[in-house]
């Protein structure tokens, strides 16, 4: 009767220890993919800090005016160069 009480603790025992041992690979996993996420989200916070500095850069009127003048040849409109246009009544 001892034997089988002995053997069912030391089957216990052995049991618990695997748990405990998958548990914390568990934990090592989990806490290296939470490492890896926080690198991806530090990473795309820089990503998205240069993005707006991009966007603020670009859509400043003096730029967009100069990129005009200078691609486009546009220059500004004076009004001895606009033409207005009148519709005659029916």
């Amino acid at each position: 009767m001892s034997g089988r009480i002995t053997f069912f603790l030391t089957f216990a025992v052995v049991l618990c220890a695997l748990s405990l041992v998958n548990a914390q690979y568990q934990a090592r996993r989990q806490f290296i993919e939470l490492e890896r996420a926080q690198a991806a989200a530090r990473q795309l916070d820089i990503e998205w800090a240069q993005l707006q500095l991009d966007q603020s850069t670009l859509g400043k009127h003096a730029r967009i005016e100069a990129n005009a003048r200078r691609d486009l040849h546009m220059v500004a409109v004076s009004p001895d160069r606009t033409q207005y246009l009148t519709m005659g009544a029916k």
